[in-house]
């Protein structure tokens, strides 16, 4: 069984048209030669035919008139059934995938009687309704060139197929024959691709065939088929000036081989080379101690600084995050590097992730809106790790000569006494109900409740099922919260300051 043409990438269709010159030997020997270039490369490949029911394709009454460029072409070329069978059989033979281009209903017929793997739909066909009709009613992948249609057809014939269920690919193409480099649009890939998301997008070719550069760019933009009209030299019969001899459609898929390279990885991170590692590194700035650290005391900013050139195995500021805890194993001297193996090392952000996800079902629960951009404080005053005892998060919203907050207590968390010296507060519940402490009397609200805190006035509070509040109060200042217990206020590392911006409450953070 077959690949779904659709499923494809790095797929490159060869155009045989009418160059096969109504000779079907010559044609058989064309596509040959071109599978010679196919084995030579890694990709996917097509061969692609033309049919016209030459009969009712012309009007009875020019048959004869070869002064007509495209009668006098059509005519001369055409080939039996039998013949373009033994086209198809011998690009079948060859490893190609076939396609073929209906320019009329019984020709439509046809190529799915022949049982083509796709077919093709050419730019001057796109809104032939009749025959999109008729092609509707095949059950073959389709391949639409759009030279020449406005977005409102190209809306159109896309959602044609899409209430048929039928997929499609889209291919940007011009037809001008040949296309300048100047009006190749290449741009119109990135456009259908960001409008038609659900269609592949490719790049069907008529530049001149010594241009290499456009089938780089094309595959940059993020086309995934490519379609270039082909044909092999003679004296008998000459090639036009857009068809590719098989050198030059050699150095077209090496430079398409050569633009994939250059793209390396998609839809993923690439994996670093040591060589960049090494050169990034030593740009680095190392981790050396300020004053002299004591075993046991904590590595931050206040006894270290960061400087180059650092050494193996020294902690990088790359490594000093606001999840990172680093305790000094042994004593470090003052401008001593600070190594892996004298200190130990605790990642908290596994921790934070678990609390932020925590508080996004406690506001789901509580239906509240939340300003587009987020900045969350989590307080975990006796360390992270007992921040579900005691510990609050805050979202700051306005903070002016007038203060709001959301407070968040998760179920069973406390906040420990303290007072403010410059603000008075008042909360207003929510969602959920607290217990309140307020100048030794126990005070317990729920949603629609509100209490004040005047200044100086030591308070807690407390829930047992989780509580969302309002903090409305007089302007915020920084180490005006002055706490009962002084381990609190000597605990540098007591808060965790996060932005997120709302969307974060559809998913979880990671």
């Amino acid at each position: 069984m077959k690949q779904n043409l659709f499923e494809f990438d790095r797929f490159f269709i060869f155009e045989l048209a009418n160059n096969h010159s109504g000779d079907v030997e010559w044609g058989i020997k064309t596509i040959r030669s071109f599978a010679e270039v196919k084995d030579r490369f890694d990709f996917n490949f097509a061969f692609k035919f033309q049919y016209r029911d030459i009969p009712s394709f012309i009007h009875p009454d020019y048959h004869a008139r070869l002064d007509i460029k495209h009668v006098k072409r059509f005519k001369e070329t055409a080939l039996s059934e039998e013949d373009f069978l033994k086209l198809k059989n011998t690009a079948e033979q060859c490893g190609f995938l076939t396609i073929c281009t209906p320019f009329d209903e019984s020709s439509a017929d046809k190529i799915a009687r022949q049982k083509f793997d796709a077919l093709k739909i050419a730019s001057c066909s796109f809104t032939d309704w009749p025959l999109l009709e008729k092609i509707a009613q095949t059950d073959l992948p389709i391949i639409a060139s759009t030279a020449g249609a406005s977005i409102d057809e190209i809306d159109r014939v896309v959602t044609f197929f899409e209430n048929r269920a039928r997929k499609m690919a889209l291919m940007h193409c011009v037809s001008e024959y040949p296309t300048v480099m100047e009006n190749l649009q290449i741009n119109q890939i990135d456009f259908l691709s960001e409008r038609y998301r659900f269609c592949t997008v490719g790049f069907s070719t008529h530049e001149e065939p010594d241009n290499t550069d456009s089938i780089k760019i094309a595959i940059a933009k993020g086309a995934r088929v490519f379609e270039r009209h082909v044909a092999i030299p003679s004296d008998k019969y000459p090639i036009n000036a857009y068809s590719s001899t098989p050198e030059q459609i050699e150095k077209w898929l090496n430079a398409a081989k050569s633009a994939y390279a250059m793209l390396g990885v998609e839809g993923d991170r690439h994996v670093f080379s040591e060589k960049e590692r090494n050169d990034l590194r030593s740009l680095k700035r190392g981790v050396f101690a300020k004053s002299y650290v004591k075993s046991g005391e904590k590595i931050t900013d206040v006894n270290v600084f960061y400087a180059i050139p650092c050494v193996e195995e020294q902690l990088l500021a790359n490594d000093m995050s606001k999840y990172a805890e680093y305790t000094a194993k042994k004593d470090i001297a003052p401008n001593e590097a600070v190594l892996w193996e004298n200190v130990s090392y605790r990642n908290l952000r596994e921790s934070v992730l678990d609390i932020v996800n925590k508080l996004k079902e406690i506001i789901l629960r509580a239906h509240i809106a939340l300003p587009e951009k987020v900045e969350l404080e989590i307080s975990h005053h006796y360390g992270i790790e007992k921040y579900y005892e005691w510990g609050a998060a805050i979202l700051n919203c306005i903070n002016r000569e007038y203060c709001k907050k959301l407070i968040i207590l998760l179920p069973g968390q406390k906040h420990p006494f303290h007072h403010h010296i410059k603000k008075e507060e008042t909360f207003y519940v929510l969602y959920g109900s607290m217990k309140v402490t307020l100048a030794g009397e126990a005070k317990y609200l729920k949603a629609g409740d509100t209490i004040t805190v005047s200044r100086g006035m030591d308070h807690d509070f407390s829930t047992e099922e989780g509580v969302i509040f309002e903090e409305i109060s007089t302007t915020h200042f920084k180490n005006d919260s002055f706490y009962q217990d002084a381990e609190i206020s000597s605990n540098r590392d007591r808060k965790t300051l996060l932005t997120f911006r709302s969307e974060w409450l559809k998913s979880d953070v990671k």
